[in-house]
């Protein structure tokens, strides 16, 4: 390819291609007409040589070379755009960048109303989107996802990946207020269920991909324990909902149970066998790092989010990025 005869310009639409698999939102992204990004994909077709696109349903699936682009234009285009904004400090009230974050729907309790009211006040014209996309074994998507910022419970972190620890989160069993059961062998409020009892028990089990074997049962089984799963979801809040309404038992983080044990009407007990705290993280694209709203975005998360830790323990070190 001869790089003094090509648009330049056109790096600008493949990204937006790229971001959003479909000419008429890369157009609106772009400020295009949809005709317009449509001829400009034909011209890096010919310019390229390959078809950089093929059709699935309505969507348009990036070839592998397209899909080797992605973070190299990313990277350099975002660095341009940072150089050309000048080295003035940022302003995140005038600031009308969109962000995608994913994360279980903890968080949706646990960090968005905050979040979202910190912002309003600070960063009213800042956009924000929350979807469940980037599973914990699952981070080296981030970027063909399009996700800004994700929040995994992991220690897998890939290397073009930068993560920062944000907080330990304790495990707790709830139950609905007046199991009948638990009621009946005298264990109330803060008790803590007796193994025998809690593994005669059935279970509602949290899974980001249906699988029904959990990090709990694989510490039952160490100790020649095992229990009954009936239900497996993929939600945190059908998760308690089913615990509220049935007499299933569940494992939930400490901080969410303590919030919504008293409008859904649930006790929380302490887990009846030794369990490791969950470690939970602000993951980000390397090459956003440096990116002005993104990163002054992830320190208002991590000011939120810090807050939340329950476990006298310090944080990994060695995993520390910096914000």
């Amino acid at each position: 390819m001869n790089l003094a005869a090509f648009d330049l310009n056109l790096l600008k639409v493949l990204d937006a291609l790229l971001i959003e698999g479909s000419t008429t939102r890369a157009a609106s992204r772009v400020g295009l007409s949809q005709p317009a990004v449509s001829a400009a994909l034909g011209r890096l077709r010919l310019a390229l040589d390959d078809p950089l696109f093929v059709r699935e349903g309505g969507a348009l699936r990036p070839t592998d070379f397209a899909s080797a682009l992605r973070e190299p234009i990313r990277t350099h285009l975002s660095g341009l755009e940072h150089t050309l904004a000048g080295a003035g400090p940022f302003d995140p009230a005038n600031c009308n960048a969109a962000f995608r974050i994913s994360g279980s729907d903890y968080f949706s309790v646990m960090l968005l109303p905050t979040l979202m009211q910190r912002l309003g006040k600070r960063a009213p014209h800042m956009r924000l989107s929350f979807v469940d996309l980037v599973h914990p074994g699952n981070l080296h998507e981030m970027g063909r996802m399009d996700v800004d910022i994700a929040l995994p419970c992991t220690h897998d972190i890939p290397s073009k990946i930068v993560a920062e620890p944000m907080f330990w989160s304790a495990w707790h069993v709830v139950s609905r207020t007046g199991h009948p059961r638990l009621l009946r062998s005298g264990i109330r409020e803060g008790d803590e269920i007796p193994i025998d009892l809690y593994c005669d028990m059935d279970h509602v089990v949290f899974s980001s991909d249906g699988r029904q074997a959990s990090y709990e049962d694989q510490l039952l089984s160490t100790l020649g324990r095992s229990r009954r799963v009936a239900l497996t979801v993929n939600s945190f809040r059908d998760l308690y909902e089913i615990v509220a309404g049935s007499d299933l038992l569940a494992v939930l983080p400490g901080t969410l149970a303590r919030a919504v044990a008293q409008r859904f009407g649930l006790t929380v007990h302490p887990v009846p066998f030794p369990m490791e705290p969950a470690l939970l993280w602000v993951a980000w694209n390397r090459w956003q790092t440096d990116d002005p709203a993104h990163r002054w975005l992830r320190g208002e998360i991590a000011d939120l989010l810090r807050h939340l830790n329950d476990v006298d323990r310090p944080l990994p070190r060695e995993a520390s990025a910096g914000f």
